[in-house]
């Protein structure tokens, strides 16, 4: 009999818009409303279950929380996903003006240093279940990645879609797995219409499309770990990357889930979306007071969050809206000032989504929609070393020096002479 702390809470899909059950099967769109299906839990079953107790008692990774993700009866998860650090950003706050800032840092999430490795341990726990052999996603890089990771250590076949101009970095991180990777003329909607069509026809486990559901669940651990790494509080707000719309969403609705079993206080907070504004179909729907996504076309160095029509955007922007909280974007030049200034503050090398998050939380604070006495978490999606194109031409090496003291000393003049030459000609003048 399985302890409490790994119990599983009952679940199954349905349509919030029509209402319509499904049990539980891979599938992600109602028939009726055409609208994504949601997970949804007997919470009442789950009051013994998902405790503070139970969940300090788990493993120190998301899987302490599995009485509240779907998980399959009789899977054991040996994977230790998530459970990645909150940072305290003093420096970072000091910068942007707020005293009580945290970094959600997803950028050291093993295996493959984004917040996507947890979706995919869900997915993919539920592929097995459903008999899937082979598996897939369509992705803008970090999903490759950890579909292609997790599939090989699972045994199961990958084939992976993503479109051609993906970052270097991420194609190599996914070809090194031994996955089957298609990189498609045109951007990531065509990718994902493609999976769709290939999911039906071969039948296979795609993560973001059929089995999308439970891959979305996933997503809640980042809201679970918040609450408990802040000792059992919520923040005042929370800024959320978005692409697809999903992430903002679940976090959400994590925190409803933790205030409805007791865990948390309740607390009302603000949510706020992060898009680049070559991307930025959510965002323009908040700022325009509307659930009415009007599809782009991406054209943005922030590839991870380039998607030009979001299956979860018209629910993101109503929740964001509802919350209280607003949405921005920001150009390229302000995304790449973004990671330099979260890695110069606060040591943590992000890639462009993060560049795209920190930007933007500075304009929130700037504006006066956040502010600076409040608790603010700012999530971190994905790290750096996958994006290293967008800041390579930023930065020279420099020539090199022998290996004499003289030569060191001289050098490090020339490097410190920019700071150094106007402090001694203001000394000279006076």
């Amino acid at each position: 009999m399985a302890s409490a702390s790994s119990a599983c809470t009952p679940y199954e899909l349905y349509s919030k818009e029509s209402g319509k059950s499904y049990g539980n099967q891979p599938l992600s769109i109602c028939d009726e409303s055409f609208t994504p299906l949601e997970v949804r839990y007997d919470l009442q079953a789950a009051r013994p279950l998902f405790t503070r107790k139970n969940i300090e008692a788990g493993p120190l990774n998301m899987w302490r929380y599995r009485s509240l993700l779907p998980i399959p009866e009789g899977f054991e998860p040996d994977l230790p996903v998530g459970l990645t650090p909150l940072v305290r950003a003093k420096n970072l706050g000091k910068r942007v003006g707020s005293q009580s800032l945290y970094v959600k840092n997803d950028a050291v999430c093993f295996p493959t240093l984004s917040f996507k490795d947890r979706v995919v341990a869900v997915a993919l726990a539920n592929a097995r279940a459903f008999g899937f052999e082979t598996v897939g996603c369509s992705s803008t890089g970090n999903l490759a990645n950890s579909v292609a990771a997790q599939s090989a250590r699972l045994g199961l076949k990958a084939c992976i879609l993503v479109p051609a101009d993906l970052e270097p970095a991420k194609i190599l991180n996914t070809l090194v797995y031994g996955a089957r990777l298609v990189r498609i003329d045109g951007n990531y909607d065509h990718v994902n219409r493609l999976c769709s069509l290939i999911a039906d026809q071969y039948h296979w486990g795609f993560v973001n499309v059929n089995l999308r559901p439970y891959y979305a669940e996933g997503s809640k651990s980042v809201g679970f770990e918040i609450a408990e790494q802040l000792g059992w509080r919520l923040p005042d707000n929370v800024v959320v990357p978005m692409a697809g719309g999903s992430l903002i969403r679940k976090i959400k609705k994590a925190f409803d889930e933790l205030i409805y079993l007791g865990l948390v206080e309740n607390k009302h907070v603000r949510f706020f979306g992060a898009q680049a504004t070559g991307c930025s179909p959510i965002a323009q729907a908040v700022k325009n007071n509307t659930e009415t996504i009007t599809p782009q076309r991406p054209n943005t160095i922030a590839r991870s969050l380039a998607i030009g029509n979001p299956a979860d955007g018209p629910f993101a922007s109503r929740m964001i809206r509802e919350t209280g909280g607003w949405a921005e974007d920001v150009s390229d030049v302000e995304v790449v000032s973004g990671i330099q200034e979260l890695a110069e503050t606060e040591g943590i090398f992000t890639e462009t989504a993060g560049g795209v998050t920190t930007a933007v939380t500075a304009r929130l604070l700037s504006q006066g929609r956040i502010k600076a006495d409040e608790t603010t978490v700012l999530c971190i999606t994905g790290n750096g070393l996958k994006t290293t194109d967008c800041i390579s031409n930023r930065f020279e090496l420099g020539r090199a020096v022998r290996p004499r003291l003289t030569d060191f000393e001289e050098y490090l003049n020339e490097l410190d002479g920019a700071v150094q030459e106007p402090e001694l000609a203001l000394a000279e003048g006076d």
